[in-house]
């Protein structure tokens, strides 16, 4: 323990500083080329937003988002234990007829699916029973697409159309189920395109 407390002293306080910086660095680059892979690799899907609690509609420069796919029946997952307090779960989603992706199922881990079907991976933010690791008959997931920064002052248009049920985000999806919103459509158009960075 003296020997490696006699070397960090002996290290300079200046290349400490610049490794300090080289780390943050390269975690910022890391965070970014995770970004870019899932909306230059994912396939695309077109979820519709709904309304939400008025009370939490606008939190600064972004737009709160809820999707019909956010509260589901558990199916087959209701009332068994979790591994953990919030699990991850698989939601495979299909297209229906006007091209929008809807549940078909939950499940704890990965399934196979078929094309155009789809698995989105998400976190159950509520469980069941007193030590809350059982799946309720109903589930809230988050997919963390439930949130969008836009330019100041665009956010209270952004909600009204949301509320109308005018806007709708397409979300690109890698295999392994992650997922990041790739653009806004208001009426059917794009309004905001996400970069890759």
């Amino acid at each position: 323990m003296m020997k490696l407390t006699a070397f960090w002293q002996r290290i300079p306080k200046a290349v400490l500083f610049g490794v300090a910086i080289l780390v943050q660095c390269a975690l910022l680059v890391l965070m970014v080329a995770d970004r870019m892979q899932i909306l230059r690799e994912g396939r695309e899907v077109t979820l519709q937003t709904r309304p939400l609690d008025p009370r939490d509609l606008l939190r600064g420069d972004y737009v709160t988002l809820g999707y019909d796919i956010t509260q589901l029946p558990a199916g087959a997952l209701a009332g068994q234990p979790s591994a953990e307090r919030n699990p991850v779960v698989f939601v495979k989603l299909a297209p229906d007829a006007n091209g929008l992706y809807q549940a078909v199922s939950v499940h704890a881990a990965p399934v196979a699916v078929t094309a155009p079907e789809i698995l989105i991976r998400g976190r159950v933010t509520y469980s069941c029973g007193s030590n809350g690791r059982i799946f309720c008959d109903k589930l809230t997931i988050r997919y963390g697409l439930e949130s969008y920064f836009v330019p100041e002052g665009e956010g209270k248009t952004l909600e009204q159309a949301r509320n109308q049920q005018k806007l709708r985000v397409v979300a690109a999806v890698l295999p392994s189920g992650r997922a990041a919103i790739k653009r806004l459509l208001l009426d059917g158009e794009p309004i905001y395109e996400e970069p890759w960075y």
